[in-house]
């Protein structure tokens, strides 16, 4: 059975100790992604032209890759054990379910990269060229099909179909594989987060670069990675910003309190504008403390109901609309978030008097509760809130973040179109503003990769599962002092490795590539 935590300490240290490992986790994550693809491009080119150059520039790259790819490993293995050491309730509830994508993708996916890249990191001169071209390629599939499998459990998380829940054992059940893995949100969170990687990972192979440039070192080298690198992050970030586009509708139909907070928007209505900017601050006469109102704010007229439905005169609810209850622009009336937390304690009262009822061999009142338990248990999550405010998650945080992935992500557009230019003219004594601004661009594609699960992830408190259980009920029967330590344990290590990995890059930088023998 599933049983409320009252600890509010236990909760918010399980919180930031799953927070900062998944922060660190992926920082790693993204440029495996991207970077693997862009070194299966030029071994590609390496085989059909047979230039040197080419070659030294996969193998420079991979050296780059090798460090990511390690620590990246060492990072994910500890923040999946802390789905059953810090979160059991969760695993239990949902395992059967949030178990078979990370099965697949650790028995599969993982196991696949792993260990084509044994074969691409040391079997230059042990395979043929068409063979480690093609581990090289196995890298990329293994690394995106492993993220595949793991967008796919996040996105049941926020949007949990195709299952059952089985009141015999108080947990849910895959029922529709297909509409697990195929869901609108899974397809959705899965291109828009890895075009999102290339994205970082062109923003890294054009920042490195564009230092060799400044340096006046490596300079056709540089030269072409610029060129390869600005095409394909232009593609990705088109896509990245295509994908944001139907992310946006998704949440809209799924999530609304996520949108919501996302635009700050406390009162909805019929074409309601999107926000460009604006400050978020505190009000008193707004119904919780939680709330924020957008002052100074520079708004497109009806563009967020443009985006949301498809029409700029659709209705869009805002916060306070969403605790009172509401109909969508679709027709689907939304009760109260109190007359949902009501509902959700019939459902847990109702599978309790189930589970007794069929320990007595109560066969009428065990049909009885289990009908309540069925019509009651989409708001199965709502009777754990202590209070209908509980469902707004941190209005300012995930504000600013949105709008700062958005900016930055407009400020990559020009990058990209800026350094392929540059690259292109081989104009390196002129516009040095350039490189610099590339280099910049470097961290500012972590933060806005950062401020994405921010978004994504804060933006659905305060569920773990989406209106089926809030974190309260989610974690470990542990004594807080642990998590702490633990937490505290896991910065120190993972500080370190991040020195570590940074040292390790920027001494392989410094060092440079091996000249093309021509």
């Amino acid at each position: 059975m599933i049983a409320e935590i009252t600890s509010a300490s236990l909760v918010e240290w399980s919180r930031w100790q799953f927070a900062m490992t998944a922060i660190y986790h992926y920082m790693f994550v993204p440029l495996t992604l991207g970077l693997s693809f862009l070194l299966a491009i030029m071994e590609t080119m390496w085989v059909r032209t047979g230039k040197e150059e080419w070659l030294h520039a996969t193998k420079f790259w991979m050296k780059l890759f090798a460090v990511n790819f390690a620590i990246g490993i060492a990072t994910g293995l500890i923040l999946e054990f802390q789905f059953g050491s810090n979160w059991s309730n969760y695993s239990w509830f949902v395992g059967d379910i949030f178990g078979a994508p990370l099965a697949i993708e650790g028995l599969f996916a993982f196991f696949l990269e792993a260990t084509f890249f044994a074969v691409m990191f040391l079997g230059w001169k042990k395979v043929s060229r068409g063979f480690h071209l093609t581990s090289t390629w196995m890298v990329f599939l293994g690394s995106n099909i492993s993220a595949l499998w793991i967008l796919v459990a996040n996105a049941w998380m926020q949007n949990p179909v195709g299952m059952e829940f089985n009141p015999e054992t108080a947990r849910n059940e895959m029922s529709d594989f297909w509409a697990v893995l195929l869901s609108p949100t899974a397809m959705n969170k899965f291109f828009h987060t890895v075009t999102s990687a290339y994205t970082l990972s062109a923003c890294f192979v054009i920042g490195v670069s564009a230092w060799f440039i400044l340096k006046k070192r490596h300079l056709e080298f540089a030269r072409k990675s610029i060129l390869l690198a600005s095409v394909f992050g232009f593609l990705s970030i088109l896509a990245t910003i295509f994908t944001g586009d139907t992310s946006a509708q998704d949440v809209t139909r799924t999530q609304p309190m996520k949108l919501a907070v996302m635009e700050g928007l406390n009162k909805g209505g019929n074409g309601v504008g999107l926000t460009i900017i604006g400050i978020s601050e505190k009000d008193p006469e707004l119904l919780s403390d939680r709330m924020r109102t957008v002052n100074y704010g520079i708004t497109i007229p009806k563009m967020l109901s443009f985006l949301g439905y498809r029409h700029g005169d659709a209705f869009v609810p805002g916060i306070e609309d969403i605790l009172e209850g509401y109909t969508s622009y679709e027709g689907k009336v939304y009760p109260s978030v109190e007359q949902r937390m009501a509902n959700g304690r019939k459902a847990i009262e109702a599978l309790k008097i189930y589970r007794q009822a069929v320990k007595e061999k109560n066969d009428n009142l065990a049909t009885e509760s289990l009908a309540l338990l069925k019509k009651n248990y989409p708001d199965f999550g709502y009777g754990y809130l202590n209070s209908p405010y509980d469902v707004i998650p941190p209005v300012s945080l995930v504000f600013y973040s949105f709008r700062i992935m958005v900016g930055l992500g407009l400020l990559f557009v020009l990058l990209f179109a800026l350094a392929w230019w540059y690259a292109r003219t081989r104009k390196f004594d002129k516009f040095r503003v350039i490189p610099y601004l590339a280099i910049v661009c470097v961290p500012l594609a972590y933060v806005a990769s950062q401020c994405g699960w921010i978004v994504a992830e804060v933006g659905r408190q305060p569920w773990v599962v989406q209106d089926l259980m809030p974190t309260n009920v989610a974690v470990t029967r542990i004594a807080s002092g642990w998590v702490v330590t633990t937490f505290w344990m896991f910065a120190v290590l993972f500080t370190l490795l991040l020195i570590a990995e940074i040292g390790i890059m920027f001494a392989q930088i410094r060092k440079g590539v091996t000249e093309p023998r021509i």
